[in-house]
């Protein structure tokens, strides 16, 4: 699977659904070593949900990490710099697939990035090494790899007529492991570790709603796949666009969008 190319403006469209996992998130993360604690935020995107590390710890200095130049172009123009309490934040370029601390860290956290990472959970040994005693690596990723939105993006992408150019797009449903298997690899690290999964039920408005949302995010290997012939982009999202709305029908007041989403906050021992 290609990396995709990233559109901010898109993704920012259902800003405030998507930020709501994350703030479930960091009140879940206990006290940290520190008074003014390091902090990297793996993934970070456009920055619209890093500044809320700043609210929780005002004094922090926090640095948002991407690979996507678009994400981070859109998180330096927004947010970069000193913060009202006292701290700072700021962006640099990484991937998750090979970052590493460079400096010991209060907290890791991570906001529906590790999808996008085969093998992720190989990672969380280097990582949680990175952390000072005491500190917390916190992440979620979605779980709804089985849902409607996902399973028939992947069938569509295998079928006959689009099979020769998008078979290899999409991510499957081991994309994420399962909560109880993030459990069982953060402890063994030697954390004590609270994993939970809790279901969303978003109501969107607009035309195409669901299919707006995927726009910015499941769907942009297929996007980027198709980028360069217009004509079988739209082809192929109004076949995708025809089997979203048979899946989840406008009701009176919005559509009902059903997220399953997995949590995990691990806290290193003192």
């Amino acid at each position: 699977m290609s990396t995709p190319t990233w559109d901010p403006t898109q993704y920012l469209r259902h800003a405030g659904h998507r930020a709501r996992p994350f703030a479930d998130l960091l009140a879940r993360v206990p006290r940290l070593p520190s008074e003014a604690p390091a902090v990297a935020d793996l993934g970070c995107g456009p920055g619209n949900v890093t500044v809320l590390l700043a609210d929780r710890w005002p004094a922090a200095h926090i640095t948002g990490y991407d690979n996507s130049p678009e994400m981070l172009d859109k998180a330096h123009t927004d947010h970069a710099g000193p913060t009202p309490g006292g701290g700072r934040l700021d962006f640099a370029p990484a991937d998750a697939r090979t970052w590493a601390p460079a400096q010991p860290y209060d907290l890791i956290v991570s906001n529906a990035t590790l999808q996008w990472v085969p093998g992720h959970a190989e990672r969380f040994g280097e990582w949680i090494a990175g952390l000072k005693p005491g500190g917390t690596f916190a992440f979620q990723v979605p779980g709804n790899f089985g849902a409607p939105s996902h399973r028939l993006m992947r069938e569509l992408a295998h079928s006959a007529r689009w099979r020769d150019r998008l078979a290899d797009t999409l991510r499957h449903d081991d994309a994420v492991l399962a909560p109880e298997t993030y459990l069982e690899r953060l402890t063994a690290l030697g954390c004590e570790a609270d994993v939970w999964e809790t279901t969303y039920v978003h109501l969107l408005t607009g035309e195409d709603p669901v299919l707006d949302w995927v726009k910015g995010t499941g769907l942009r290997p297929v996007l980027t796949a198709l980028a360069d012939d217009p004509a079988e982009r739209e082809e192929f999202l109004d076949e995708y666009r025809t089997a979203l709305r048979k899946a989840y029908p406008s009701g009176a007041h919005g559509t009902a969008f059903p997220f399953r989403r997995i949590f995990a906050v691990a806290r290193k021992e003192a």
